[in-house]
C-alpha cells in the first residue's frame, strides 16, 4: 500500500467515523421515545448502534464508487426525503405538530440525508452486482415456454385455489366486511335516489346485486354475501392474470408460488377481497393497468401491433378512472409521460389514452344523467383547506377578523368547527355548506388566502398531521379511535373497518377465525412484532416503493419507471383526502408480488 491508498483510507476512516458519530447522535429525532430520550442515549443500545453504524458507512465508503455523481444525486434526494419524512412523522406521531423552529430538525436533517444516502448508495451497488451475477448464470439457460394447455389448467387451478383458501374466512365474517360508505351505496338503489359522491358504476353493482338477491331471498345477509362471492372472483381472476404474466416473463416458479401463497393468505388481501369497498375493485383495475403498461414499455412495437393487448389497457384505466375519481387525476397526469416516452408510436399512444378518457366521460355522465344522480359536492376536493381553516380556528383564532369569522362561519358552522380532528376530516366534511360556497366561490378562496398568509405553518401542519400514515412508517392507523359505529367503538387502531353496516348483520360461521379478523382490524397486534409489522404499515411499503423507484430511475430503466410512476400519482393524490388508511393505497399490498418481481427481473 503506497503512502496515497493510505491517505486515501485514512480519509475515508475518518470520514465514517465522524458520520457514523454525527448520525448516533441525531438518531434521537427520527424515534418515537415519548420524550424518554433516555430510552436510546442513556443506554449501551446506543454504544452498539454506533459500532453498526461506523462499519456499515465504513464499508459503504471503502467499496463504492465515490465519483458517480448521477447516482449520487438520486440517493441524496431519496435520503432527503425519507429524514424529512422520519424527522416531522415521529412529531405529528407524538405532539400532532411540528415545531419549525426546533434547532434539532435542522441539525439533523444534513447529517441524517448523508447518513442514509451512503447506504443507499451502497445498497444500490449490492443490487447492481446481484443482478449482473443473475445475468451471467442465466444467459445460457433458456427456460421452456409452458404449453398452452398446461397453461390453461394453471391458471384455472390458480383461480380455483384462491377462491377454496378465501371461502372458509367469508364464512368465518359473513356475509363479508359491509363497511365503509357500503350502507349509504346500498341506500342510493334501494331509494331510487343517487348522487355522484361514489362512483355510480360500484353504486350499481354493489346495490343492485343486494337487492336483486334480496328481492328473490327476502335476506340482506345473503345479498351482501352474493357481492362478495362476485368480487372474490373478480379478484381472483385479476392474481391469475399477473401470476399467468410472470409466468410468460418467466419468473421463477418458486416465486409464483410464493405470490400465491401471498395472495391466499395476506390477512390484508383477504381483508379487502372480502371488503365491500369499491378500493378493491380499483385496485384490481389499476394493478392490471400497470401489467400493460409493463407490456407497453417492454415491446412497444408488439403491444401497439396488438388489438388485443391495447384493448386491455384501454378497459383497465377507464375500470380504474370509473371507480374512483382520483384515478382520473393520476392518470391524467401520467398522460403527457407515456406519450412524451412512446413518441414513436404517438399516434396510437394518442388514441389508446383518449379512448379511455372517452369511456369513462361517457360512461360516468351517462349514468348520472340516466340515474338523475345529484352532483354539486365540493367538500371531497376542498379537504385540506377546510382542515386548514379549521385547525386555524381552533387553535389560532385571533387572526380571524369579525369579517372573517362570519365568512367562515358560512361554510363552516360552529358546531362543525369545534367537530376539528386533525387526522380525519369528515366530521367537519360532512357539515360543509356547499350552498353557501358555490353562490360566491372567490370570497372563501381569498378567505383560505388570506388567513393563511398570516398563519403558513398551521396549514402546512394541518396538512402533515392529515396524512403523514402514508408516509411515516410508525403510525399506528388510529384516525377513528372513540368513534362509534353499528356494533363497537375504535379504540387503539382503526386499521380496517371490521364492520357490517345496516341492513346485514355479523352471523359467523367460524367464530374464532372471526375473532382473528377482528384482532388484526381493532387492536394493536401486528404492530407489536419487529419487522413483520411494517408489511401493515403504508409508509413502510411506500418507502420500500420509492427506494425501488429511485433504483430503476439509476438504472436507467426507464421502462420500468412509468408502472412505478403510475403508483406514485395514485399515492400523491390521496395525500390530499380526508385520512390515512389502508384502503386508500391497498394497490402497495396487492401489487407486493409484481414490484418485488419488477426489482429482481427483467419481467
Amino acid at each position: 500500500m503506497n503512502d496515497n491508498e493510505i491517505r486515501i483510507k485514512i480519509k475515508i476512516n475518518t470520514t465514517a467515523f465522524l458520520i457514523a458519530t454525527a448520525g448516533t447522535l441525531c438518531f434521537p429525532q427520527i424515534l418515537n421515545l415519548k420524550e424518554n430520550t433516555l430510552g436510546f442515549t442513556n443506554s449501551i443500545f446506543s454504544v452498539f448502534v454506533w459500532l453498526l453504524c461506523l462499519y456499515a458507512v465504513g464499508w459503504s465508503l471503502h467499496t463504492i464508487d465515490r465519483r458517480d455523481r448521477r447516482g449520487w444525486r438520486i440517493a441524496t434526494v431519496l435520503s432527503f426525503l425519507f429524514t424529512a419524512a422520519m424527522l416531522f412523522g415521529v412529531r405529528l406521531d407524538a405532539v400532532g405538530n411540528v415545531d419549525f423552529k426546533d434547532w434539532r430538525l435542522w441539525v439533523s436533517l444534513p447529517i441524517l440525508t448523508c447518513f442514509f444516502s451512503i447506504l443507499i448508495r451502497k445498497f444500490w451497488n449490492v443490487l447492481g452486482r446481484l443482478e449482473e451475477r443473475k445475468k451471467s448464470l442465466t444467459e445460457h439457460i433458456k427456460i421452456p415456454a409452458t404449453p398452452a394447455g398446461a397453461a390453461k389448467h394453471i391458471d384455472v387451478l390458480t383461480f380455483l385455489v384462491l377462491l377454496l383458501c378465501w371461502l372458509p374466512v367469508l364464512l368465518a365474517v359473513y356475509p363479508g366486511f359491509f363497511v365503509y360508505d357500503a350502507q349509504d351505496e346500498w341506500l342510493q338503489v334501494a331509494s331510487r335516489v343517487f348522487n355522484t359522491h361514489h362512483p355510480l358504476v360500484h353504486v350499481l353493482l354493489l346495490g343492485g346485486i343486494i337487492c336483486a338477491v334480496h328481492k328473490v331471498t327476502d335476506s340482506y345477509n345473503l345479498g351482501i354475501a352474493c357481492y362478495m362471492i362476485v368480487q372474490m372472483m373478480i379478484v381472483s381472476g385479476g392474481f391469475t392474470y399477473l401470476l399467468s404474466f410472470m409466468r410468460q416473463r418467466k419468473i421463477p416458479r418458486v416465486f409464483r408460488i410464493l405470490s400465491l401463497l401471498y395472495f391466499a393468505f395476506f390477512p390484508v388481501i383477504v381483508m379487502f377481497t372480502l371488503c365491500s369497498a369499491k378500493d378493491t375493485l380499483f385496485t384490481i383495475a389499476l394493478l392490471m393497468l400497470l401489467l400493460s403498461l409493463l407490456d407497453m414499455g417492454n415491446d412497444a412495437a408488439v403491444f401497439f401491433s396488438s388489438k388485443k393487448k391495447m384493448l386491455f389497457f384501454v378497459l383497465s384505466a377507464a375500470a380504474m378512472m370509473l371507480l374512483r375519481k382520483n384515478g382520473v387525476y393520476a392518470f391524467a397526469v401520467m398522460m403527457p409521460i407515456l406519450l412524451f416516452y412512446h413518441k414513436k408510436y404517438l399516434k396510437k399512444a394518442v388514441i389508446v389514452s383518449a379512448a379511455a378518457l372517452m369511456i369513462y366521460f361517457v360512461i360516468n355522465t351517462g349514468l348520472a344523467v340516466a340515474l338523475h344522480a345529484e352532483s354539486g359536492e365540493n367538500q371531497e376536493i376542498l379537504t385540506v383547506p377546510i382542515q386548514q381553516l379549521s385547525r386555524t380556528y381552533k387553535f389560532n383564532r385571533e387572526v380571524f377578523e369579525p369579517e372573517d369569522v362570519a365568512a367562515l362561519h358560512e361554510i363552516l358552522p360552529e358546531e362543525a368547527l369545534v367537530l376539528y380532528n386533525p387526522k380525519l376530516s369528515d366530521p367537519v366534511k360532512v357539515r360543509f355548506q356547499n350552498d353557501a360556497f358555490a353562490a360566491d366561490k372567490s370570497k372563501y378562496i381569498k378567505l383560505w388566502m388570506r388567513i393563511g398568509l398570516k398563519k403558513p405553518l398551521s396549514y402546512i401542519n394541518a396538512w402533515l398531521v392529515n396524512s403523514y400514515g402514508f408516509w411515516y412508517p410508525d403510525t399506528v392507523i388510529d384516525v377513528y379511535s372513540g368513534n362509534t359505529v353499528f356494533t363497537f367503538t375504535y379504540e387503539d387502531s382503526s386499521y380496517f373497518g371490521y364492520e357490517v353496516e345496516q341492513p346485514g348483520f355479523r352471523d359467523s360461521k367460524i367464530p374464532w377465525l372471526d375473532e382473528a379478523y377482528r384482532r388484526l382490524a381493532l387492536e394493536i397486534s401486528q404492530e407489536r412484532i419487529p419487522i413483520y409489522s411494517m408489511l401493515y404499515s403504508p409508509g413502510g411499503i411506500f418507502w420500500c416503493i420509492a427506494f425501488v423507484f429511485a433504483y430503476v430511475l439509476y438504472r436507467k430503466k426507464y421502462y420500468l419507471v412509468i408502472p412505478y410512476l403510475m403508483v406514485l400519482l395514485v399515492w400523491l393524490t390521496v395525500l390530499l383526502g380526508p385520512t390515512y388508511l389502508p384502503r386508500y393505497v391497498l394497490i402497495f399490498w396487492f401489487g407486493m408480488p409484481l414490484f418485488a418481481a419488477m426489482l429482481g427481473e427483467e419481467i
